[in-house]
């Protein structure tokens, strides 16, 4: 069951479709760093490709059709959009599932301090990382901070040429004796993912009136600078990171990778890789016999939970109003609805990494250039936490797939006891929908550069649209 690699099919019209894809692609990782990001992006290319608020719909009490195409947001971190079928939706829909947060950097809540005249962040790292990856290499700070006026300021600092940039110091190597005999998990801690972000003090407005209108000292001047520079471009006080969201990720654009340019570089594609392929599918569909979904969420990494995970009731509450606003709602066709859908949790799997050839079983590990990748699935310790496809439904995925001349191939996560890994189709699978994870192959998972093929990013979304139109 050798699977060919594709590179070697292509016609020249394929290369044109691929390459300006990937340029697409490159451009909104660049840009979307965040949920938040993506999640606003997603909504400006869906209104651009005529979709509508389903809020609005509902608030002016508008009907919709076969043909429609409607979309909603939820705390302006997930997002689900549809193109309403020709068929009864209690028949079922065809889902895209993907997940747009990523491992990163978060500040806490009281993040600014000054220690020996150098400015600091302090940090609390999201998702799985190896912490040493996030040591000495250009950081930027994208967020939003949110006033007790109600006013929501974005932060954007580390992405443009002209802007600074932070990092994660690390020890030097004259002096880490001790810290190279650690493991790799030992040697840097948790709470030392601190960012770097100011060694000058304040010079002008250094003293202060106290109480008895005497002058004294301002304390911690390189933390009272970053302050005042702080409340100059964003009007920001100190007590405001309370409620600000900012996360530290991997600064600079995404990039080609290789002499060949067939590979991209960047932070986020898992699982922005099956996101943007999975939106740009859907933006294509029209007219379908069921109606196409495509729901991403947040906090995947760290296991889907709270108001915008996949565990919330959002995307049930979406799809509830989305068939009273048909004329089609009831509690018992909703359930209907749910349970005959057909699901691709559209998620990135490993690549085979032959430096690390002892990790992966290579009978059933994915390789880069052999197309979107089928995990019938996933955990660990004995499929622990997987959702585990049944066979009738990967038979009918497999002859989509070959009737649209898709390449697909399949794959474990690594060896046996090893490791292992989750994604979200367990949580849709609990509607008693027929899913499968299919996704992107991945070299470097989870570290700030992660690399793809842009052959499996190309044959991902044409498998995306196929599954649409199945």
């Amino acid at each position: 069951m050798e699977r060919e690699n594709r590179w070697k099919t292509y016609t020249a019209q394929q290369l044109e479709s691929l390459g300006r894809l990937c340029e697409d692609y490159k451009d909104t990782l660049s840009r979307c760093k965040t949920e938040r990001e993506f999640a606003a992006e997603a909504v400006s290319r869906a209104e651009r490709a005529g979709f509508r608020d389903l809020r609005k719909i509902v608030e002016n009490g508008e009907t919709l059709k076969a043909g429609d195409k409607v979309y909603a947001v939820w705390m302006k971190k997930t997002v689900v959009l549809y193109v309403i079928g020709r068929k009864p939706l209690e028949e079922g829909m065809r889902i895209l599932g993907a997940h747009i947060d990523s491992p990163r950097l978060d500040l806490k809540q009281h993040p600014l301090y000054e220690d020996t005249e150098l400015a600091f962040l302090d940090t609390h790292y999201y998702g799985g990382i190896k912490k040493y990856q996030w040591t000495t290499i250009p950081l930027a700070i994208h967020g939003v901070v949110a006033k007790k006026d109600g006013s929501v300021v974005k932060v954007n600092v580390g992405e443009d040429a002209s802007d600074p940039v932070f990092c994660v110091s690390d020890l030097l190597i004259h002096l880490s004796k001790d810290q190279m005999g650690k493991t790799l998990a030992e040697a840097i801690e948790g709470e030392n993912l601190d960012v770097l972000v100011g060694s000058k003090p304040l010079t002008e407005g250094r003293q202060k009136e106290d109480a008895d209108g005497g002058k004294k000292e301002t304390k911690d001047l390189v933390k009272q600078q970053i302050l005042n520079i702080l409340k100059d471009k964003y009007g920001m006080e100190e007590e405001d990171f309370l409620s600000a969201e900012l996360e530290i990720v991997p600064a600079g654009p995404a990039r080609d990778l290789g002499l060949d340019r067939s590979m991209v570089a960047a932070y986020g594609q898992d699982d922005r890789v099956c996101a943007f392929t999975s939106l740009d599918a859907i933006l294509r569909s029209e007219n379908p016999e069921y109606t196409s979904c495509c729901l991403l969420t947040d906090k995947e990494e760290i296991g889907s939970v709270g108001a915008t995970g996949a565990h919330s009731h959002f995307f049930e509450n979406a799809t509830a109003e989305l068939m009273d606003r048909c004329g089609q709602y009831s509690d018992l066709k909703l359930r209907r609805c749910l349970s005959a859908c057909r699901m691709l949790s559209s998620d990135v799997s490993a690549a085979y990494d032959p430096l690390y050839g002892s990790a992966y079983e290579k009978k059933n590990s994915a390789y880069f250039g052999k197309g979107i990748v089928y995990n019938k699935y996933t955990g660990a310790r004995g499929k622990s936490g997987s959702n585990d496809a049944n066979a009738e439904y990967f038979g009918w995925v497999r002859k989509v797939m070959d009737d649209a001349d898709v390449a697909f191939q399949t794959a474990e996560l690594g060896k046996v006891d090893v490791g292992g890994g989750g994604t979200i189709a367990y949580i849709s699978a609990a509607y008693a929908m027929n899913v499968v994870d299919a996704g992107v192959a991945v070299l470097n998972m989870h570290a700030p550069m992660e690399v793809t093929s842009k052959a499996d990013i190309f044959e991902a979304r044409n498998a995306y649209m196929a599954f649409l139109k199945a």
